[in-house]
């Protein structure tokens, strides 16, 4: 009985995570930004449709504070997916998670531009980061912490 319980709740596990990677991304970057379609083209290779519009720096400052993102948790690019704003280079996979868990939040924040980050490469100098929850008055927390893959 326990084992069909556990293959119950994997199963409700994967089923809501897949349907999390068939939802549409909107993003929008600054214009001929390659790390940003790197990102774009990770978010493709899990499964989002990404809807991409370059913009320049003022018209994506406008809608990161119309979304609610914070100053200091800022990055390159600012995407909108399932009523969540994703600011930067987060992983799909904590994508998947924010979709799946739907917290009361404005959405997921990689700050600046990790290098190691889906995007910034796998560079050997990769260091851990941060990815963090914007709440809706703007305060943040760490969602998860990234690991660099040293594999």
């Amino acid at each position: 009985m326990k084992s069909h319980l556990l293959a119950i709740a994997l199963l409700a596990a994967s089923t809501s995570l897949a349907g999390a990677a068939g939802q549409t991304v909107d993003v929008v970057l600054n214009e001929g930004c390659m790390c940003c379609h790197e990102w774009i083209a990770h978010m493709q290779a899990a499964g989002y449709t990404v809807n991409a519009s370059e913009l320049d720096y003022d018209a994506i400052t406008a809608r990161k504070t119309q979304l609610g993102i914070p100053e200091d948790a800022a990055s390159c690019h600012t995407a909108v997916v399932g009523g969540y704003a994703i600011e930067g280079h987060v992983p799909a996979a904590l994508v998947d998670r924010l979709l799946a868990e739907k917290p009361d939040a404005v959405g997921l924040a990689a700050p600046g531009m990790p290098l190691g980050s889906p995007g910034m490469g796998a560079d050997a100098d990769a260091e851990p980061f941060d990815v963090l929850l914007i709440g809706k008055d703007g305060a943040t927390r760490v969602f998860a912490t990234v690991e660099p893959d040293r594999g």
